[in-house]
């Protein structure tokens, strides 16, 4: 499963997912894109899940134009402190994901 993390989520989150192909929009050089460009781009390259901490992304985007599962921790800060308590929520419900659906993942 080949995941992308969202620029506001913290480059240390992903040694917690080592289960997984992660990658960070910087290393793809896909730094300051907008939601509906890093959407098409996580497409257009083979991503399973775009995994955010940005609650409103969602919302701002018609999903069904995105063969794309959105994920997102619902924490209050981006500290690796608290984003390594969802991981394990993730891990458990990530076999049942569907593409184009967006899901808030609680501790």
């Amino acid at each position: 499963m080949k995941i992308l993390l969202d620029e506001c989520v913290t480059k240390r989150l992903k040694i917690y997912l080592k289960d997984f192909e992660v990658f960070r929009t910087t290393e793809l050089g896909w730094g300051g894109i907008k939601n509906g460009k890093l959407m098409s781009l996580c497409v257009e390259n083979g991503f399973d899940i775009l995994l955010t901490i940005d609650k409103n992304l969602a919302f701002q985007q018609n999903l069904d134009k995105y063969k794309l599962t959105i994920v997102v921790f619902n924490c209050k800060t981006s500290k690796i402190e608290e984003l390594v308590d969802f991981v394990p929520s993730f891990k458990t419900q990530v076999g049942n994901f569907e593409k184009s659906k967006a899901y808030i993942i609680d501790k």
